[in-house]
């Protein structure tokens, strides 16, 4: 159960232990100043969600910049939310939602602009998939573009065209609403992330059979495509590539294997005794890469086992609590790896906050002896515990 799920009864133990060590006449004063809190912040709860639903009821009929100003003022809303309760999931969930409705609109938009124009449909179904962390619905306050396009066979040359132009027009409109393009290429205006259902068979089989050059990149790619999600157009198109993804994945094991290996590489910022490591020198002396040395790896970690055991999930959280449930993790471990997810993300966001704000210049660069000690101490066990991950799979793939 997530902390989000459980009852409010679960926290009265905490509260009863604060009080047992208060004096009698503290004790009136700190349930006042706990109800007015609750008062206030419930006060806040209350506008967030009125406006928040105000806000995606209006891009039903939003176009242009009209659709970046709405999701820039959802942002704004998710930001001030997450900095009263730094709930990962909240936002997560919240961004993840906001977006979609986003990613459809724009997707009506060109559909209409281009029946307008006078360019004739294929006659084919297609479908919109996201990936990376949208594919998670583990959406944050800054986002980029990470999608795919998918039709229906038969179409031929009139809809490779098609879809080319359609890919082009709504990946301009996504970048219009707030989305920033990918900086990797992942958008279905590169030729590699947009195609038929026969094609995309045919270039996931050259990558499981290593029958492409550039293998270290395809197998980036096949990675990236893990985390696949349907967002819009024709779902069970969609859920039809998803589940040949999948298979592909399972049945070319080699393939699975070198993924696993991929991830058992990847460095963290622990370096001596398990001290958490930061850079010496340059510009982020006393710093680390929080998205490539603590989050990242545990994402791709999780993400490799679960596709071992055959896992529908793609948020992160889910599938610790599947591969808890089927016996690849104890409750105790599952439970520390959600904790290590929770406390990177927290930071990661926090990251994001101090960047929109232009408090810092990226997003990425922590400085742990920044954070109070305990914290710290969280920090520092989340990156054991995603050690011990990497042990797991090291060993269940036999990697030496």
């Amino acid at each position: 159960m997530s902390p989000s799920s459980q009852p409010v009864t679960a926290y009265l133990p905490d509260l009863k232990g604060i009080l047992r060590y208060c004096y009698v006449e503290d004790i009136t004063p700190l349930l006042q100043m706990i109800r007015s809190t609750i008062t206030s912040d419930q006060s806040s709860f209350s506008v967030w969600d009125d406006d928040q639903k105000a806000l995606i009821d209006s891009i039903q009929c939003a176009d242009g910049p009209e659709l970046k100003l709405i999701h820039e003022e959802l942002n704004r809303i998710e930001m001030d939310r997450f900095l009263l309760t730094y709930s990962v999931t909240t936002l997560h969930q919240s961004c993840t939602h906001y977006r979609d409705v986003l990613s459809v609109r724009a997707m009506d938009i060109v559909c209409r602009e281009m029946e307008s124009s006078g360019m004739p449909h294929p006659g084919v179904p297609f479908a919109l998939i996201s990936m990376g962390s949208d594919g998670r619905k583990e959406q944050t306050l800054i986002t980029d573009q990470d999608n795919l396009i998918v039709y229906g066979d038969g179409g031929g040359e009139q809809a490779d065209l098609y879809f080319l132009e359609l890919a082009s027009r709504l990946v301009d409109r996504l970048e219009e609403a707030g989305f920033q393009r990918c900086t990797g290429d992942i958008m279905p205006t590169n030729q590699s992330w947009r195609g038929s259902f026969s094609q995309w068979r045919k270039r996931l089989l050259s990558i499981v059979r290593y029958e492409v050059e550039d293998l270290g990149k395809n197998m980036m790619d096949l990675i990236v495509l893990s985390d696949a999600r349907y967002v819009a157009g024709d779902q069970a198109l969609a859920e039809r590539l998803i589940e040949m993804i999948r298979d592909m994945e399972r049945d070319y094991f080699q393939v699975l294997w070198g993924m696993a290996r991929a991830a058992t590489e990847m460095q963290l910022a622990l370096g001596f005794l398990k001290r958490l490591w930061t850079e010496s020198s340059g510009d982020h002396k006393g710093e680390f890469n929080l998205k490539l040395l603590a989050w990242a790896p545990l994402v791709m970690n999780v993400r490799i086992l679960a596709i071992s055991q055959s896992i529908p999930a793609t948020s992160t959280v889910e599938r610790i609590s599947y591969l808890e449930t089927e016996g690849s993790f104890s409750a105790g471990f599952a439970s520390d790896l959600v904790k290590a997810y929770q406390i990177l993300t927290k930071h990661r966001i926090l990251l994001q906050i101090k960047n929109i704000k232009g408090i810092q210049r990226d997003s990425y660069y922590l400085n742990p002896y920044h954070l109070p000690t305990e914290e710290r101490e969280r920090f520092r066990h989340a990156l054991v515990r995603i050690e011990e991950l990497q042990k797991i799979i090291h060993t269940n793939f036999h990697i030496v």
